[in-house]
């Protein structure tokens, strides 16, 4: 393990080292182009380049370097490593208002991460981003803690007016407070063929997230279950999480009642 380490430790203690790689993994290049994708000086880049070479990973060919098979696979591997950590290094501050609680969960689930959270200056950015969702969706499907901040319900509400496909199952608490906010525009909302109201009284972790499917992204929604503080929004493209969300999304859609049902929630008589 040692030397596996010593191993690890000589690719990504230099940076040059890495972009050599990176660049070779491409095509071949000379060492004129590889000081200038590595920004390393001549003697630096003489260096890397007889270390590559002492470990097979490159070979010159004339006046050009590329990998070797071996150091193809190093390259493979360490971008895949190096992708890992980066989306690892993205989410480890929200990761307990993530829903791992979830069977199926994981974080290697995840590609493409955009994080927005609340902060001491600007607390809108979660806001504002899953407004951008809204907008560049034309279907809307989720279960869980709904985002209860007036900038999105406007949004939101103002599509599912309009032309938004809108399918979602709420805990009856979440759509309690949908009712506080504006019953008569919700309920106007419920009475269209484009938006489909459920509710179902057991959700995981009903009290900490929300996940959204949008046409091809895939939203959490993570809420500090004691404060009840927004934490973050975290969406993704990544096609194995969607089409996880998508299976949670169906098992509980299965569970849920229909509006119709709870008539002690929806007091349509009081709405003009």
């Amino acid at each position: 393990m040692d030397a596996t380490l010593d191993d690890i430790a000589f690719l990504v203690r230099s940076k040059h080292r890495v972009r050599v790689l990176e660049t070779l993994h491409e095509h071949s290049r000379d060492r004129r182009e590889l000081r200038a994708a590595t920004g390393a000086s001549s003697p630096t880049i003489g260096r890397v380049l007889t270390d590559l070479e002492d470990r097979h990973w490159i070979e010159r060919e004339d006046a050009t370097y590329e990998l070797t098979t071996l150091g193809e696979f190093v390259a493979d591997r360490f971008a895949a490593f190096s992708e890992a950590m980066t989306v690892e290094r993205r989410i480890r501050e929200v990761w307990p208002w993530l829903p791992h609680g979830i069977d199926g969960f994981g974080v290697e689930m995840f590609t493409d991460v955009v994080l927005s959270r609340p902060g001491p200056g600007y607390p809108y950015e979660p806001v504002e981003r899953l407004a951008g969702l809204l907008e560049g969706t034309t279907t809307m499907r989720g279960f869980g803690m709904a985002m209860l901040k007036s900038g999105n319900l406007e949004s939101f509400f103002d599509r599912a007016l309009d032309d938004l496909e809108c399918e979602y199952v709420y805990p009856p608490a979440v759509f309690e407070g949908l009712l506080s906010w504006d019953e008569e525009t919700v309920v106007e909302a419920a009475t269209r063929d484009n938006y489909t109201v459920l509710l179902h009284d057991d959700l995981p972790m009903d009290d900490r997230c929300g996940i959204c499917l949008f046409d091809d992204r895939v939203s959490l929604c993570c809420y500090d279950h004691e404060s009840g503080a927004l934490r973050s929004l975290v969406d993704t493209g990544s096609t194995e999480l969607y089409r996880w969300a998508e299976s949670q999304y169906g098992r509980y859609r299965a569970e849920a009642r229909p509006l119709e049902t709870a008539a002690d929630l929806l007091s349509v008589e009081s709405v003009p």
